[in-house]
């Protein structure tokens, strides 16, 4: 909302200077004041402080390399979020992205603050039933690697199945999980498909229909009872607990 105090004794907010002076947005100069970058006449600014136009405003370097920096979150989701926005009076995920819930042992040495949650989005999905790996991010470049029809970013899976048959999955029926199946009229691209054990399935797909997993088991005569992603890429879900998170680091890829 715009400010449009005169400058008097009383003076301008803070925020509005830091903006006029081409500095920052209105947005970013309140995220920096909260974050105790920004100091006035050498003490700390507060967010509503008023000074006069020729006051001295001194912004700490880490927020311009902030405000340079586009951070992507991985996330260890948990049952019971949506991956995008609320809906049916569920939460979205991206809530959770709070300093409480940063992975003690997050290997990046990236201060929090709020700027990073401006423009985080889901960069693909996890239904709200299925936990594991979830990326979210502000660098549309990732966004578009990972998501869409072109991408070719291995996504890998554990699924916990039950059978619907009195037998055991026929080899037939896992190779046509592997190659030969279509959703919605469409064939699906190659995917690798292994036993981990009696009744948990690894699945290595490089697309993202929805519920893929879920109907694919469903027509060789399985139902999925868990789903856990547990790598993106070369990105793995390592040890990070349910509901915490970290950023991805400077050096890793997917």
């Amino acid at each position: 909302m715009a400010d449009d105090t005169p400058a008097g004794a009383e003076g301008v907010r803070i925020s509005k200077l830091i903006t006029e002076r081409g500095l920052a947005s209105r947005r970013e100069a309140d995220e920096w004041i909260e974050a105790g970058w920004v100091r006035v006449n050498g003490a700390p600014a507060v967010l509503g402080q008023r000074a006069l136009p020729d006051v001295r405003i001194e912004i700490d370097p880490r927020a311009r390399a902030q405000q340079a920096r586009r951070v992507t979150v991985l996330l260890n989701k948990p049952l019971g979020y949506v991956s995008g926005q609320a809906e049916d009076g569920h939460e979205p995920a991206s809530v959770l992205v709070l300093p409480k819930n940063r992975w003690p042992q997050d290997p990046t040495r990236l201060d929090f603050h709020t700027g990073h949650l401006r423009g985080l989005a889901p960069a693909g999905r996890l239904d709200i039933d299925s936990t594991g790996l979830l990326v979210m991010t502000q660098d549309g470049r990732i966004a578009k690697m990972l998501i869409g029809d072109e991408t070719r970013v291995e996504k890998e899976y554990l699924v916990r199945v039950q059978h619907l048959r009195p037998d055991r999955l026929p080899d037939s029926d896992l190779q046509r999980l592997r190659h030969g199946l279509e959703l919605d009229g469409k064939p699906l691209r190659p995917a690798r498909v292994s036993w981990q054990n009696e009744d948990q399935l690894r699945f290595v797909l490089r697309e993202g229909r929805k519920r893929q997993i879920r109907r694919m088991c469903e027509l060789v005569g399985l139902k999925v009872v868990g789903l856990k992603r547990v790598r993106i890429g070369s990105v793995s879900l390592g040890a990070l607990p349910v509901g915490q998170w970290r950023y991805l680091g400077e050096n890793e890829r997917f």
